[in-house]
């Protein structure tokens, strides 16, 4: 057997580690003492659906070479070393960690679902988004803002304080207990009249 052939047999499957990175030519692999020009890695997808996750500097990766020459090999990412090792110890999650820290996971095991360490999140529909279950818990620090024409409560609406500042209507029995309902000044279950007469004559107004 030749060196050539020997050379490309070797070639065809090389592990190698990411020197650099970039979205339109790729990425460099350094293989022992040897750096790789610019090589494509391989995604999941790449037609009508196509997804974009990039290698990071210094991620171990195998590079797969078509008949054994490097300046048409793919790379495929994703081989754990101990610059870069697992980032969970489960069998069972669907778990991924950020460079920044953030991390989304959903653990088989419990059934949850988690997204932490991150800033925003957008979801952005055309025509509707449906939430359905038990009990939804949200915790704001500062404020929640509602920007819709109508909001809609179908059942009881509990809250601590109510302002309403550009009027409305209210229909329906209610009942009050405890505390006061005010009028322009006036406390509506204590108030007096003045100018109280017999007959048929008016009470003056409230005070």
């Amino acid at each position: 057997m030749s060196a050539e052939i020997r050379r490309l047999i070797r070639n065809l499957i090389r592990i190698g580690i990411v020197t650099d990175v970039n979205a339109k030519k790729g990425c460099r692999v350094q293989i022992g003492s040897l750096e790789t020009d610019w090589l494509n890695w391989i995604t999941l997808r790449a037609g009508n659906t196509r997804t974009m996750n990039a290698p990071s500097v210094g991620e171990q990766v195998l590079i797969l070479a078509l008949g054994g020459e490097l300046t048409t090999a793919f790379v495929l990412t994703g081989i754990f070393s101990n610059e870069h090792a697992e980032p969970t110890s489960s069998l069972t999650a669907d778990h991924r960690t950020y460079s920044d820290g953030a991390i989304i996971e959903y653990e088989p095991a419990t059934g949850a679902l988690i997204a932490t360490g991150i800033k925003t999140a957008t979801i952005d529909a055309s025509e509707q988004i449906n939430a359905t279950t038990n009990v939804v818990i949200v915790n704001a620090s500062k404020q929640i803002n509602l920007t819709t024409p109508t909001v809609i409560c179908s059942q009881n609406l509990t809250c601590a304080t109510l302002n309403v500042t550009e009027g409305g209507e209210m229909t329906g029995n209610f009942t009050h207990t405890g505390g006061a309902i005010k009028s322009n000044g006036i406390t509506l279950h204590d108030h007096t009249h003045g100018g109280v007469r017999s007959g048929g004559e008016s009470t003056g107004k409230p005070q």
